[in-house]
This record gives C-alpha cells, structure tokens and sequence, in this order.
C-alpha cells in the first residue's frame, strides 16, 4: 500500500533540522533542484537530498510519498515557473507563443530536471493550471472544442518535447557538446556535391542552424496551423448560420 501524505500543515516539522531548516514541500523541491543540477537525475537519491537539507533521509516520506513523487512535483515546480513568467494579452497568437516560448525556457533553465520530468504527467496544481490556461485561450479564440484539444495536444507535447531535446544537449559535457555541434562543419560540411548534392548545396545554412534549437520555428509553424485551423472554423459557422 502507497504511503499516505499528509497536508502540509500536519507534516510540517516542530523542529528545524540540524542545519536550522525547517522543511517544507517548497524547500525540498528546491534542494532537489540543486542536486540535480550537481549531480544529474542519477544522483537524486533520497540519501543525498537527504544530506542535502541537513535531515534524515526518511523525513522526505513525510512530504512525497516516494522519489517518484517528488519527481512530478519538480517538474510541476518547472510548470508554475513556466506560468509565472508569463502574462496574458488577450490576443491568441501572442498568448500562446509566449507560454510555449516561457515552458521551453522554464525548463532548459534546469535541463538535469527537464530530461527526468519533461515526459512526465504530475496532475499537480500547477501543470493543471498550465493546461486550462492553454484550453483556455484556443478555446477563447474560436476553436470548437475537438479542435481545441488536438492543438492542445501538440502544444503541450511540442513545447516538453524539445525542452527535453535541448536541455539533453545542455546535459552533455562541454566537450562532447561543441564536439556534436561542430560536427556540421567538420563533417557535413565536407561532403563532397558528388556524393551527397543536397547537403553539399546547403552546408553553410545548415552549419548555422543546426546547432540551435527549432522550437520557436516549430512554434510558429503550429500557430500558422491553428490560425488555418480558426479560418476554416469561421467559414464553417458562417455556412451554417
């Protein structure tokens, strides 16, 4: 049987931890932010945090149920920063690229977090208030609601998808990172018309580009979509009025 977590309140410790703290869900979650960023997803044991708050490593149940809890709160965590950073306009187009373009950013800021959350569901408030304030704004904007959700769906997908790609480049060793992103130029580059036409023709465009993220092209590839998608829509409700 799942341990039972209690509320905040009737968890909370009396006592500060030999370090001083006082812990609370926040905290923790901060602290495991900074484990991760020091020593990866691999390193994000119940010890270390442990060591790291300054309290037994069995306090943290108190809190999380298990690791993997504490796992959809960070990236629930990721979420909430997400929407902090973001500020509604009233104007659909503008509105979601600057949530997709603040989730991808969200993210990469902790890209050891990213890769371990980013595929993750946490059914947390935060994830949950992301998702009705993009269903929200498609939904606002004229899309019937089947339309609505399958924007959605790749919104979502789209926006955590790349968090995950680029924030695995952040990942690698600065070493092994400008090795791959040299490679456009050391190898592709090179490769001779005879052989390969098509990359030869576009080396000096590809070498440019590849080593940066496509997710704000994607971004607006999607919002051309939805922008079709609301046309199509108008000129079905003025068909039928």
């Amino acid at each position: 049987m799942a341990k039972q977590v209690v509320g905040e309140g009737a968890r909370r410790r009396r006592r500060p931890t030999r370090g001083g703290t006082v812990l609370s869900e926040e905290l923790i979650v901060r602290t495991a932010l900074r484990v991760l960023r020091e020593h990866g997803g691999a390193g994000l044991t119940a010890r270390r945090l442990g060591a790291a708050l300054g309290a037994d490593p069995s306090t943290l149940y108190r809190y999380f149920a298990g690791m993997d809890d504490l796992t959809r709160a960070i990236g629930d965590e990721l979420m909430g920063r997400a929407l902090a950073d973001w500020t509604a306009t009233g104007e659909w187009r503008a509105d979601l690229r600057a949530l997709g373009l603040a989730i991808h950013a969200a993210y990469l800021a902790h890209p050891q977090a990213a890769v371990l959350t980013a595929s993750r569901v946490s059914g947390r408030p935060r994830e949950i208030a992301v998702d009705e304030t993009i269903l929200g704004i498609l939904r606002g904007a004229g899309l019937p609601d089947p339309v609505a959700v399958g924007v959605y769906h790749v919104f979502i997908d789209q926006s955590l998808a790349f968090a995950a790609l680029d924030a695995g480049a952040l990942t690698l060793a600065g070493e092994a990172r400008a090795r791959d992103e040299e490679m456009w130029a050391s190898t592709y580059a090179r490769l001779p018309a005879e052989t390969h036409p098509n990359i030869a023709a576009t080396a000096p465009l590809l070498t440019r580009r590849m080593p940066l993220s496509a997710y704000p092209a994607a971004l607006e590839m999607l919002l051309d979509h939805t922008a079709a998608e609301l046309s199509r829509a108008g000129k079905r409700h003025v068909q039928g009025s």
